[in-house]
């Protein structure tokens, strides 16, 4: 899959289905709100005004008018002819057989069986009230009250009607007032949406062109930071792995050419010795005991060499095991010493080992342990010249021992110090090794839960402090816990 093959779009489509799909359901769900609550808002106002009027017009004829029709409709007359909002609401009065006796209009309508009638007949309070359209196609609210005299009978019926035609108007011209304002939210909502999916969209394009590349092997590809945002954090992330990738890769071919040459020389050497032996066995029986030694060592630095890459494995894949027990540190330390004390000598290296008369035990596995003593000597020598002195010391403190190997070697660089664990990483190129002891040593102290410390000045030599904690016996586990 090519780099241009990767489609952003999908970042785009969800945001479209999910945010602004939010966005117009919320919106609906206001608007259809809001006009609902317009609706009842204009409606009801003009009900409470008629049901003001009613309430007091019904209660003054009630007082003024007599006990008889034509009493009725003499006072019904008269408060019409007063009635002050004629512009506004048709006043009505019907008599007790429900028919209209006076208008406000003037003129009596001729629909005479009014529905908001009906329904002041069956309400217990004698209200009614009745929303449609006249005989003139006009949409009106009526509202009926039944006006009752001193005994609780009703003589007639005040009806109030008034035209709907403006109120829809209204409430028409706010429902897209407010939809008005929901569609520019809307819109606003997609156009600052859009520029901040392009905001992102860009750069991702970008990484992605650029990881694409990385993933390929272009390891000096960067990206440019513009902003200290996620995007640009992400951009500083992804910088750091090609720096972190580039590196790697230098080391890796650094190590392959290093591990190369650790194995064709030895390898050289045994064939070489192994040409040289082919006609001398039985002529210069001292030379071919001298080529079975060299081929002896070098198969066995060959060894060695094949079993640090089998440990790393291990150690990377999470597979490296410990047989650990009770043993005495110092027989394997000083089986290490051993080890160098004739190859040192041939060096003209001083390696003197001050060894304690005892030490507590430590758990531990001790062929992993002896590697470590292994791996630290052999470097102390490998980095020393002749004259040069290599120390091993080992000591016990509160709750560890200490193993120090010190050398007065070429030392190690500053800038080199904090890497000489990783793995992969030599500071001197000039000296043989594959560049992962120092990784694989100090995986195996912290596996023992320990710590392995390097300090070293550059031309002035290294040392190297292996701290493991030893066995407490029940004495002083009893004043640690006292403590």
């Amino acid at each position: 899959m090519r780099a241009g093959d990767i489609q952003v779009k999908g970042l785009t489509t969800r945001w479209l289905l999910n945010i602004i799909g939010v966005v117009v359901i919320v919106l609906a769900v206001v608007q259809i709100v809001c006009s609902v609550l317009i609706y009842n808002f204009y409606y009801n106002a003009v009900q409470q005004g008629i049901d003001s009027r009613i309430s007091m017009s019904s209660g003054f004829l009630s007082k003024n008018s007599g006990v008889s029709d034509s009493d009725f409709e003499i006072a019904a007359k008269a408060y019409v002819d007063e009635f002050p909002d004629k512009n506004a609401l048709e006043l009505q009065v019907l008599d007790k057989n429900g028919n209209v006796i006076v208008s406000s209009r003037g003129f009596l309508p001729n629909d005479q069986d009014f529905a908001d009638y009906q329904t002041a007949l069956q309400d217990a309070n004698g209200y009614g009230k009745w929303i449609g359209e006249n005989v003139n196609g006009e949409k009106v609210m009526a509202v009926t009250k039944l006006v009752p005299q001193t005994n609780d009978v009703s003589v007639g019926a005040i009806r109030f009607v008034a035209s709907l035609t403006q109120i829809d108007r209204n409430i028409l011209y706010n429902i897209l007032l407010l939809l008005a304002v929901c569609l520019v939210l809307l819109a606003f909502t997609v156009i600052s949406g859009t520029l901040f999916l392009r905001s992102i969209i860009s750069p991702i394009k970008a990484i992605t062109n650029v990881a694409f590349r990385i993933a390929s092997g272009n390891f000096e590809d960067r990206l440019p930071v513009k902003d200290a945002d996620e995007i640009g954090k992400l951009c500083d992330t992804i910088n750091y792995m090609a720096s972190e990738l580039q590196s790697t890769e230098k080391m890796k071919n650094e190590f392959i050419s290093s591990v190369s040459h650790e194995l064709r020389t030895p390898l050289t050497v045994i064939k070489g010795w192994a040409e040289t032996m082919r006609g001398s066995i039985e002529n210069d029986p001292a030379l071919a005991e001298k080529g079975l030694d060299v081929i002896v060592n070098e198969s066995a630095r060959l060894s060695g060499l094949v079993e640090d890459l089998l440990d790393y494995s291990k150690m990377q894949a999470g597979r490296m095991e410990l047989n650990k027990q009770k043993i005495d540190i110092l027989a394997e330390l000083g089986e290490a010493v051993y080890m160098y004390e004739d190859i040192a000598k041939q060096q003209g290296i001083k390696l003197e080992y001050i060894e304690p008369a005892i030490l507590p035990p430590v758990m531990a596995d001790p062929e992993r342990l002896k590697q470590v003593f292994i791996n630290v000597i052999d470097n102390a020598i490998k980095y020393s010249e002749s004259g040069d002195q290599v120390l091993v010391e080992a000591s016990q403190h509160d709750i560890y021992v200490k193993i120090t190997v010190i050398d007065t070697g070429c030392g190690i660089a500053a800038e080199d110090l904090g890497r000489v664990k990783e793995r992969f990483y030599k500071a001197n190129k000039t000296v043989r090794g594959s560049g992962i002891g120092l990784a694989i040593a100090d995986e195996i102290i912290k596996m023992h839960d320990g710590i392995l410390e390097i300090d070293s000045k550059e031309g002035a030599g290294t040392t190297v402090r292996i701290i493991l904690p030893y066995i407490l016996s029940n004495e002083q586990e009893r004043n640690n816990a006292i403590e």
